[in-house]
């Protein structure tokens, strides 16, 4: 596999330049077209929040992103630069994390190892060369501390953490190797509301931090606190793009759940004696 492809033309100058960009994307499978023209940016320092319903394109989406697909049409730009990844190893080594929804965790193994996860601290050469565990378990607590939480135990089972200090352990794990943009898939849609609030503030303190941020998800609620850019999909396409200040949650939950349909749906459960609020 060869490295990213590099452009022929010199990267944009500037800090207005966003870390990542793209413009137009396009990808098909076969004759069906999973993402069409699609177009977003994510800058340093900065939540870009993807939402959108089941089909609508997120998961295809994340995949071009992280590299496990490359876009059929469009373009896709680092810093300004064209690029085309290979493989999720190349994205990752341009700074690009990427968290599932199955985090990529072992439940059965420590704290620390499921942090290093075959990246571990060593010492010593040769034979000799052995990894380093006292240094591994400090990082794991200060890295972790840096996210607001207290790791007494390094070597407690992951398996026996709550679904949001998992979150927090996939989340430190990538911005401790250099990650310059963290893609999260739908983090927040296996959680209650007290966890969900806490992975919350992990990703307030990730954009803190000068890390840009794209928060894939199908919930407004969690998405408008935290973001600073909303990108609505629907099929493939974008519906919308805004700024914060140009779009409220209510008018964010009513996009989401469609406008007139959830009028008429709302209009329709009341004509039958249900007094039942659709909204999420």
């Amino acid at each position: 596999m060869t490295d990213t492809i590099q452009p022929t033309t010199a990267p944009a100058s500037g800090a207005d330049v966003p870390l990542l960009e793209i413009r137009a994307v396009s990808k098909r499978f076969g004759s069906v077209t999973a993402i069409r023209e699609v177009s977003a940016h994510v800058r340093a320092g900065c939540v870009t929040c993807v939402l959108g319903d089941n089909g609508a394109g997120k998961s295809t989406l994340i995949k071009i992103l992280s590299g496990v697909h490359q876009h059929d049409d469009g373009e896709f730009l680092m810093e300004g630069v064209p690029t085309r990844f290979g493989s999720p190893r190349e994205a990752k080594a341009q700074g690009i994390a990427t968290v599932f929804q199955d985090l990529a965790t072992v439940p059965l193994m420590s704290v620390w190892r499921n942090f290093f996860l075959g990246s571990e601290p060593t010492k010593g050469s040769g034979p000799l060369r052995r990894i380093d565990v006292p240094r591994a378990k400090r990082v794991v607590r200060e890295e972790m501390a840096k996210m607001g939480i207290d790791v007494r135990d390094p070597e407690q089972p992951v398996g026996t953490l709550s679904g949001g200090e998992r979150q927090a352990i996939s989340i430190a794990r990538a911005l401790y190797f250099g990650a310059k943009v963290l893609i999260l898939d739908e983090p927040t849609s296996a959680l209650g509301v007290k966890q969900s609030g806490r992975v919350l503030r992990y990703i307030a303190n990730a954009r803190d931090r000068g890390i840009g941020v794209i928060f894939i998800t199908h919930n407004p609620h969690h998405a408008h606190p935290v973001g600073d850019r909303f990108v609505v999909l629907n099929r493939g396409r974008v519906l919308g793009d805004w700024a914060k200040a140009e779009i409220s949650r209510e008018e964010l939950i009513k996009m989401m759940s469609g406008g007139a349909e959830l009028d008429m749906l709302e209009h329709e459960l009341r004509r039958g004696g249900f007094d039942v609020d659709p909204q999420p």
